[in-house]
């Protein structure tokens, strides 16, 4: 199982994001407060508080195209 803390600002980064977990088969699920949410659905993120660091799972042996790609989404780019 890969877990990460990821950040979604602005309606363009969700969009991003959305558009790059459909690039996969397998499931992405987003964990927020009690919430849990298919990381694949914009409806469902949009329905999180989207100011706070949101994580992200995926139960399946996770590649490392994936691991690398998500690294735009993660808290160290946002600082930047």
């Amino acid at each position: 199982m890969y877990k990460e803390d990821i950040l979604l600002p602005d309606i363009e980064t969700v969009k991003k994001f959305v558009s790059f977990a459909n690039q996969y088969e397998f499931p992405v699920t987003i964990l927020s407060d009690k919430y849990i949410i298919n990381g694949k659905s914009i409806m469902g993120i949009f329905a999180l508080d989207l100011s706070r660091p949101i994580k992200i799972e995926v139960s399946e042996n996770c590649p490392a195209d994936f691991k690398e790609k998500l690294k735009e989404f993660s808290l160290a780019a946002e600082a930047v």
